[in-house]
């Protein structure tokens, strides 16, 4: 019988990535995100590609109630093995004093609250069938903090502290938990940040070679296939130019 991975944010990026990867490795997937044809076009192909099977579930993290139809799941789609809370997003760079409250409360909505409410849902799944891992996507921003970061850096450092605050809880529940801290990645988030301005976002990505998603993908896969008796806890990946969030070596 296949494994089972849930991968949210699943229709670009990291997301996606993650949902070729693991259908390459012969995973069932549950795939979740806000853009219907992107899922459903994306489910098609995979399908089509490696033969496993696929379920979709068109929801956005921040809404309780959206998430909460995942329990409309069969019992056999619930036995979920892999976790990857990859939803996420940035909006906006300005100092506290000029914050956009709109913004601040996409950020703590997606990034944390949206986290714990897929959490709370598949947490209880792989209590009832005795083993899990959740990977939960965090960042450099959550280990380090830099000018007009504040509110973002501030809900990956709140990741950083719920990974460690789920290995402790589910620990006697034989779950894996594990948390993934990408540097610069070049993804849709640059243009989410700056919301949808492309010049702006490929700026930030001119001069060095930043990630891609395929290598977080492949971090995320390491991680998942350990043994049983392994755990990675905690692992930043950055590129190669990449120091600290603000010390990036440019050509």
């Amino acid at each position: 019988m296949s494994k089972i991975a849930l991968i949210t944010g699943a229709t670009a990026g990291i997301g996606e990535a993650c949902a070729r990867l693991f259908a390459q490795q012969n995973y069932d997937l549950i795939l979740t995100g806000r853009r219907t044809e992107r899922l459903d076009a994306l489910a098609k192909q995979l399908v089509s590609e490696f033969g496993i099977r696929v379920n979709t579930l068109t929801m956005d993290v921040r809404n309780k109630e959206e998430v909460e139809k995942l329990e409309s799941l069969s019992e056999d789609w619930k036995k979920v093995d892999v976790l990857i809370n990859n939803a996420g997003l940035s909006q906006g760079m300005d100092p506290i004093n000029a914050g956009n409250t709109t913004d601040w409360e996409v950020m703590i909505d997606t990034n944390i609250k949206g986290l714990l409410y897929v959490t709370k849902v598949v947490s209880n799944w792989m209590i009832q069938n005795g083993s899990g891992h959740i990977i939960n996507l965090g960042s450099i921003a959550g280990k380090e903090t830099y000018l007009n970061g504040n509110v973002y850096c501030a809900t990956k450092h709140a990741v950083d502290s719920l990974n460690k605050a789920m290995r402790i809880d589910l620990l006697p529940h034989k779950i894996k938990v594990t948390a993934i801290h990408p540097g610069a990645v070049d993804t849709e988030f640059s243009e989410v940040r700056f919301k949808g301005d492309k010049d702006r976002a490929k700026k930030v990505y001119e001069g060095y070679e930043p990630l891609h998603a395929q290598d977080i993908a492949e971090t995320i896969w390491f991680a998942a296939s350990r043994p049983a008796h392994v755990n990675i806890n905690d692992m930043l990946v950055m590129p190669t130019a990449q120091a600290s969030t603000s010390h990036i070596f440019k050509e």
